[in-house]
């Protein structure tokens, strides 16, 4: 291993980072109609890349994912305001907008690239912050020169162009920061930083976790109950029947019934096909070949070659060795090899039956439930935001039990479709675009809930200020548009032209209050992260709902 470092997610990290330095070549490159759409090729080397983490919920893959999400809507504003460019240069080639937009596309670019150049290189690219407040101060212009101008064609391009705009500037501000803590450097210091926190804090995530998954609506705490029901319904029979070596009739139960359906099934008749062609084969063995001691220990060497080496690829393979490796080595300390066989296929068999029989009584589909699983998720995040917002606006400290009982039911739902994915993907028909498009909500929530916590905790240590008609706005805002995504995954019809425009509230937010004031200035922050989060989250709920073909 010390001449063989491994480094993880080195594959996935530059897949990305050509994605986005192919992006940053576009931004430079004027659009042609008669040409593939800019970066195509590498979006689906960069998809390609990431599909090996679609069953991983660690913090980094879920980093990964959202840095591909956001690469995805990055390549769509770029192609838009090409376009818009070409229309305005059309209309009046001379009229200063074009040249904002002309610059503009020109430090996206540079932003692009050295996101790029910081994914190869593993270190932050903190020149990256120059260049994103560059953006935002083209992009004010355009909006000043714009405003002035009589209603025309161009001025209606313009004002597109400008919402493009705003919308880049969000996508990028979340591209550095996902990839600032993709990086080495920054993955290290994020853990360093975690690391600094309380271990009573620590702990307290993962016993409220906990909690919150300690009732019938969950999906983790109901497959605990059927499994560890149908242990102790295995232990009992193997506690009355007295059977030889009996203890593998209840081990067997825990080792097959899992939450998944395939998983289920084909690790049950994989065990049971594998223990019996095991069992065979260490019948045969035991038949034909001379007993010798050396001729065991050589026979264990290549079962448990065997067992390391192909075993995690195919569970039949696996059991058909560990089975044989059993015999062998209980009947290497003078036990008859028979009385192992006989006990070890039928506790096996019977474990096996069971669990397959528990699973076929109460099975979960979870591909019909995902949707309410994403809806339920949101809902719970509205509530969450709403009493944060009554809290805020207020001026007053919600009590801790209510607080505690949205944030439970908030993390009970994440954890729920969570679980619900990972059984989704292990159904049979269930196709990768599938998972990958539920992995993307998944990535696109959590940087919400996270802007939403980061609110809390702020809001806890700075002094009160009253609330801005603004903020008032923006909120009301929020949660509507947690209210229609909810609403259209349970079968609403929904229209896009019904969601509020969150990236002109927070535009109006900056504007308002003086923005020296801590808890305003920590207020536009993450107001920005939940406008980014949530407009990603309307794309792919409605990708969702109506999947086409990508480009």
């Amino acid at each position: 291993m010390a001449l063989w470092p491994v480094r993880r997610y080195e594959p996935e990290r530059r897949a990305l980072a050509s994605f986005f330095l192919a992006l940053a070549r576009s931004a430079q490159q004027p659009l042609s109609a008669t040409s593939a759409p800019p970066a195509t090729i590498h979006s689906t080397q960069a998809q390609e890349a990431l599909s090996g983490l679609d069953r991983e919920t660690s913090i980094e893959a879920v980093r990964y994912r959202a840095l591909l999400s956001q690469a995805e809507r990055v390549r769509l504003s770029l192609v838009m305001l090409s376009r818009l460019r070409i229309r305005m240069q059309r209309e009046s080639l001379r009229h200063s907008s074009v040249q904002v937009l002309g610059d503009y596309l020109q430090d996206a670019a540079q932003a692009l690239e050295a996101i790029g150049e910081s994914l190869i290189s593993g270190i932050p690219a903190q020149a990256c912050k120059a260049m994103l407040a560059d953006c935002e101060a083209l992009t004010l212009r355009l909006r000043q020169e714009t405003d002035s101008l009589p209603p025309s064609f161009l001025a209606a391009v313009a004002k597109d162009a400008r919402f493009q705009m705003d919308a880049l500037n969000g996508q990028l501000r979340a591209t550095f920061d996902l990839a600032a803590n993709a990086t080495p450097t920054g993955q290290a210091a994020f853990v360093k930083q975690q690391a600094q926190q309380p271990w009573s804090l620590r702990l307290g995530g993962v016993v409220a976790t906990l909690r919150a998954n300690l009732n019938l609506p969950s999906s983790v705490f109901r497959h605990a109950i059927r499994l560890a029901t149908l242990v102790a319904f295995g232990n009992g029979l193997e506690r009355a029947f007295y059977w030889h070596r009996s203890y593998w009739l209840p081990m067997t139960i825990a080792l097959v019934l899992k939450p998944e359906f395939t998983t289920t099934f084909s690790r049950g008749l994989l065990r049971i096909g594998g223990t019996i062609v095991g069992l065979f084969l260490a019948t045969a063995l035991f038949r034909f070949l001379p007993e010798s001691l050396a001729l065991h220990i050589i026979l264990i060497f290549v079962f448990t070659l065997l067992l390391r080496w192909v075993g995690p690829a195919n569970y039949g393979i696996f059991a058909v060795a560990i089975s044989a490796l059993v015999v062998l080595l209980i009947a290497i300390t003078g036990v008859s090899p028979s009385e192992v066989i006989w006990a070890r296929g039928v506790n096996t068999v019977a474990g096996g039956a069971l669990a397959l029989l528990a699973y076929r009584i109460w099975p979960t589909w979870e591909r019909t439930l995902v949707s309410e699983r994403v809806a339920e998720m949101l809902d719970a995040y509205r509530e969450y935001f709403h009493c944060l917002v009554e809290s805020s606006v207020r001026n007053e400290t919600r009590s801790a039990g209510e607080l505690d009982r949205v944030r439970l039911g908030a993390r009970m739902a994440r954890t729920n479709l969570e679980a619900s994915v990972d059984r989704m993907g292990a159904e049979p028909g269930t196709t990768a675009a599938q998972i990958n498009q539920v992995n993307a909500l998944l990535a696109s929530s959590h940087r919400f809930v996270h802007a939403m916590m980061a609110l809390e905790a702020g809001w806890l240590h700075t002094a009160a200020v009253p609330a801005r008609t603004a903020f008032r706005t923006f909120a009301a805002d929020v949660e509507k548009t947690l209210d229609l995504l909810a609403a259209a995954l349970r079968g609403t019809r929904v229209q896009l032209k019904e969601f509020p425009d969150l990236r002109e509230d927070h535009h109006v937010l900056l504007q308002s209050g003086d923005q020296k004031i801590e808890r305003y200035a920590l207020v536009n922050v993450e107001a920005d992260r939940i406008v980014n989060s949530l407009n990603t989250l309307r794309e792919q709920v409605m990708e969702h709902l109506h999947p086409k073909t990508a480009a």
